[in-house]
């Protein structure tokens, strides 16, 4: 089953207390395909620049992760600066340059309309809608959201739910669409606007599913070094929903094992601490499925109760 994912590529300069990166592909576009591209194949539906530098298309290209979506317009490449904290769990936005972002109107190619499994990045709602709608009849759609447009476009984002299965989210963001401090009934009224499966991250602290009366827990997954936490969540979702599309999952079947959806959520742990272990998206250059599989089979033993 192929998954369609549609978002941003970006360059990015980073700076941690590991040091300064001041271009390094980036984007959600680009973490969630590589991520996802571990277990299924992968379709991504984006805009670059003419600065867009061949070798990071060599990149994406490696994993397999079909670029007919790739669109290349005048201009220069979505732009990102940020900072982070000594801790890591706190960064700065430095400069944020949309370039050819700023007029993207994303439009699936014929071959992806047809395609079961859509993530649709960080992007605004109504926007995130269209898209849903070019699709013929998936099995699996939801995606992301930021407080930006929980704010600032509410009434659009909450229109756009009501056409997710699921939702991953922060928890600072679960609280803010809400309007809940308590995380349980800050999922229940968020399954209340549409999805049927809310995924809250919580970065180092690891992940919690919602799906009606039920919840799982997961930590979060013990790095001794942290280089570099920027697109972790993005990895987060396509390990989560690369390894549904792996399945074959369809969250509206009768007879569906909650189990899988509790180790798709270990999956984008494994493959968001894999993000974490070096600067953007270098780790993917030589990570391997067996590395994966292990890292799983060490979160089974360490949560085994």
């Amino acid at each position: 089953m192929s998954l369609i994912v549609v978002g941003s590529v970006a360059y990015d300069a980073v700076e941690t207390p590991h040091g300064r990166i001041d271009r390094m592909l980036g984007g959600a576009c680009t973490y969630i395909s590589l991520a996802a591209s571990y277990y299924t194949k992968v379709g991504i539906v984006a805009v670059v620049g003419e600065d867009f530098a061949q070798a990071d298309v060599d990149l994406l290209a490696s994993r397999a992760i079909d670029l007919e979506g790739l669109e290349r317009a005048p201009g220069k490449t979505f732009f990102w600066s940020g900072k982070y904290s000594d801790d890591m769990n706190d960064r700065e936005t430095l400069q944020t340059d949309l370039n050819v972002f700023a007029d993207f109107q994303p439009k699936l190619p014929a071959s992806y309309r047809a395609e079961s499994y859509l993530l649709l990045g960080n992007i605004q709602p109504d926007l995130q809608r269209a898209v849903r709608d070019q699709m013929t009849n998936p099995r699996l759609v939801g995606g992301d959201t930021m407080n930006y447009w929980i704010d600032g476009s509410r009434a659009a984002l909450l229109e756009t739910l009501k056409g997710w299965d699921f939702l991953l989210i922060n928890d600072s963001e679960a609280r803010s669409l809400s309007g809940e401090s308590n995380l349980k009934r800050a999922a229940r009224k968020i399954l209340d606007m549409g999805p049927s499966t809310l995924v809250v991250k919580r970065g180092e602290y690891g992940a919690m599913l919602f799906r009606g009366d039920s919840y799982f827990v997961v930590p979060g997954y013990l790095l001794e070094e942290v280089f570099d936490p920027t697109g972790a969540g993005d990895c987060f979702a396509g390990g989560f929903v690369g390894y549904l599309a792996q399945c074959g999952f369809d969250l509206r079947d009768p007879n569906l094992d909650p189990k899988i959806l509790h180790r798709a959520v270990i999956h984008g742990s494994v493959m968001g601490s894999f993000c974490c272990e070096k600067f953007g998206v270098d780790r993917f250059r030589t990570l391997t499925r067996a590395e994966i599989d292990g890292r799983f089979e060490e979160f089974r033993r360490f949560t085994e109760f």
